[in-house]
């Protein structure tokens, strides 16, 4: 997940005057157009969203903004994610078995983490493990329960027996989560030391505050980890993050408020780098709690949303309608012919009127920690649904806190995805029963069936079949709205370059601090 707030109301006017000086401006570059020759050297500094004084150094408490941006410089996956959205082989190759059930990595030759030490198969294990088991409270710990078995064979292969197979497993060792950290002796993880294989050395931790990284002299890739240093500040406000940007007191933001992109475009050296990826936003009920346990009320409210007119106003087109389902047009198994659910007060009242709560009141949790434009949108969700008959209250939550207190917490709230490369992955992590971060308590038995005779299929055309399925009953029977998906757009003065920026996340994948470099 990854947090994006502002504070600035919309205007029609504003949203208008933003979007036709932008264009005029020629502020949108295509994908790659900074690329020039990397060189070493510089300040890298990023203004960055959803830091929290909670944020700590443990894997298993990820869930974005800066932290995981800067870990994903001080340590690498197994896999990673290329700006063409493929898995490619990061700190190992990889082979499945002929079932794709047996799973072997390999590591690569002359890893070492920065203090020295050679990365062995104890070191992936203990990574992968943390996040397994009973006692666990890693967020991914539901993407790991296929895993049956983690083995070592020898000191540099390390082999995942699955309980059935999976064609996508490769994509899944990329996830945030899994970043190899070093084995303590008795075979646990140790993240306290925020020691990692990656290009940088952490050198300043101060959660919500300011992470500081330095580059090792001796890292294993020759053309990443370009700068010098690499400073990232948490700034939560999104006025002050573009302010800061304009005042050149950091080089790149993410997540600038859309209603006021239109001032960034007068600022001469200023780019803005915007990829179509799975980012999406959520409202998710929770199905086990009144009044969300009646599927027609779920259905009710997601008829009672205007999508189009939160594409327009929230995101001033920088996105697409969604349909209650988190699978994207980017996604390889996306199911396009399924009928686009569209506002229709009449069929929310129908619903309404199936469930028998005619006349609801129901309270929403927002706050601008959320997403761009959370309290934006759900303020046209209140006036949307009023011609239903809903009457749905906003409730403001503070920002600071708001992934740990209200996420999770509250029955029915804002929320927001990146989404993920596969549709296992984003199912398995947040749609399964029991998932960690089953945000909705949804459990719908034939999806869940479905989930693992998908993992496990290896011709396509069946996959396809199965996810078109799935898709459908996320749609109709699930407890998330999920209303717009939306680009990834990022901030940038002329100070820095890039080549081809990948669309898995902003930041380019998260992976800034390791691709970019100094112009």
């Amino acid at each position: 997940m990854s947090f994006n707030p502002t504070g600035q109301g919309l205007t029609r006017r504003g949203l208008l005057a933003g979007a036709a000086g932008m264009a005029a401006a020629g502020l949108i570059l295509p994908r790659g157009a900074r690329a020039q020759e990397a060189r070493r050297g510089g300040r890298l500094r990023i203004g960055h969203l959803g830091g929290a004084t909670s944020d700590t150094l443990d894997p298993a408490t990820y869930a974005a903004g800066p932290v995981v941006t800067a870990m994903l410089a001080v340590c690498n996956n197994l896999v990673e994610i290329d700006a063409k959205g493929q898995a490619v082989p990061e700190l190992a190759e990889f082979e499945p078995d002929a079932e794709a059930r047996v799973w072997t990595f390999r590591l690569k030759d002359g890893v070492t983490f920065s203090d020295g030490r050679k990365l062995t198969a104890r070191d992936v294990i203990a990574s992968f493990d943390h996040h397994r088991g009973a006692d666990t409270k890693s967020g991914a710990k539901g993407s790991l329960e296929q895993v049956k078995e983690i083995r070592a064979d020898g000191d540099n292969v390390v082999v995942f027996e699955l309980t059935s197979g999976n064609a996508d497993f490769a994509y899944l060792t990329s996830d945030y989560h899994f970043v190899i950290m070093p084995a303590n002796e008795d075979g646990t993880l140790d993240w306290q030391s925020g020691l990692g294989t990656g290009g940088y050395v952490l050198e300043n931790f101060e959660p919500g505050v300011r992470i500081t990284l330095k580059r090792r002299d001796d890292y294993w890739k020759p053309d990443r980890a370009w700068f010098d240093e690499a400073v990232l500040l948490t700034i939560n406000d999104a006025t002050a993050r573009q302010n800061a940007l304009m005042t050149g007191e950091v080089d790149v933001i993410n997540s600038p408020d859309l209603a006021t992109l239109h001032l960034l475009q007068r600022r001469p050296g200023l780019q803005l780098v915007e990829v179509t990826g799975t980012a999406h936003y959520t409202m998710p009920m929770f199905c086990d709690q009144a009044p969300f346990t009646d599927p027609n009320l779920r259905l009710a409210l997601k008829y009672a949303i205007d999508r189009q007119e939160v594409l327009d106003k929230v995101l001033r087109g920088h996105g697409q309608i969604a349909n209650d389902s988190p699978i994207a047009p980017a996604n390889r198994f996306f199911a396009a012919d399924l009928p686009q659910r569209a506002y229709d007060p009449d069929k929310a009242k129908h619903y309404l009127k199936q469930a028998g709560m005619e006349g609801l009141k129901v309270e929403i949790s927002a706050s601008d920690a959320a997403s761009v434009g959370a309290l934006d949108m759900v303020q046209l969700f209140q006036q949307s649904a009023k011609a239903a008959g809903i009457d749905l209250t906003v409730k403001r939550e503070p920002d600071d806190g708001y992934w740990s207190n209200v996420w999770l917490k509250k029955p029915f709230c804002v929320s927001y995805w990146n989404g993920r490369p596969t549709e296992d992955d984003m199912f398995s992590l947040v749609y399964a029963r029991g998932a960690e971060w089953n945000e909705s308590h949804w459990d719908n038995e034939r999806f869940n069936e479905l989930l693992l005779k998908a993992r496990a299929e290896l011709d396509e055309g069946l996959r396809a079949e199965m996810y078109r399925e799935m898709q459908g009953l996320v749609s109709e029977d699930g407890g998330t709205i999920i209303p717009i998906f939306v680009n990834y757009i990022d901030v940038a003065n002329d100070k820095v370059a890039h080549g081809e920026v990948a669309s898995n996340r902003f930041l380019d994948g998260w992976k800034i601090v390791e691709r970019w470099w100094q112009a």
